[in-house]
């Protein structure tokens, strides 16, 4: 299976699917973190450059969360950069659609439903998939079936004050936070490699 990690920079979901004997390719406009199969180029290039059996998409989310709602929400100073995120995201995932037979993106709760008609296939959260951590992820789906979930650690979870269970939230301010918090978790990953590479 040819797949493709859209907007990934840290390998990890590509190394993932790796470990599953797939051919795996990560792509960003930034250079990778782990030495791998990288296309460092524009997503609309990276999906052209092959005839890819699965695309999974982690679309920059800044603009397009619901948490960020005090800055691009109606009326807020940076709300044209959330229409412009919104119609970028649908272009791209219509794409990305319109030239593979699976495609996942990845993103937290976030407005593209309201705005776009993209209604979120399911939710999901780290703790699902073996991490004490709690961060509320849609995915939307084509071809795929819904990830199932691995290794339940909600009560564990619950458990931990909030700034523990809740830590890329509370991630102090820094030049990469942002970074920071696009990495997906090892648990869901994997969960996608194991799952996926077998539709």
């Amino acid at each position: 299976m040819k797949v493709l990690v859209a907007c990934e920079y840290s390998g990890v979901v590509r190394e993932a699917f790796k470990k599953v004997g797939c051919s795996a390719y990560s792509n960003d406009i930034l250079p990778t973190r782990i030495d791998g199969n990288h296309f460092q180029m524009d997503i609309y290039d990276a999906i052209d450059a092959k005839d890819w059996d699965l695309i999974i998409m982690h679309v920059p989310c800044t603009a397009l969360a619901v948490s960020g709602n005090a800055w691009y929400g109606d009326g807020m100073p940076k709300n044209h950069l959330r229409h412009e995120a919104v119609a970028w995201t649908k272009a791209v995932w219509e794409y990305a659609c319109s030239k593979c037979p699976r495609v996942a993106l990845e993103n937290p709760v976030n407005v593209l439903g309201r705005m776009a008609g993209m209604k979120c296939t399911q939710y999901i959260q780290p703790w699902m998939f073996g991490h004490t951590e709690s961060k509320k992820t849609g995915l939307w789906l084509k071809g795929l079936p819904r990830l199932a979930e691995t290794c339940n650690m909600e009560a564990e979870t619950k458990a931990l004050p909030k700034n523990v269970s809740q830590r890329m939230f509370h991630l102090p301010p820094s030049k990469d936070r942002g970074l920071l918090r696009s990495l997906t978790y090892q648990g869901i990953a994997d969960a996608m490699a194991e799952q996926w590479s077998k539709t």
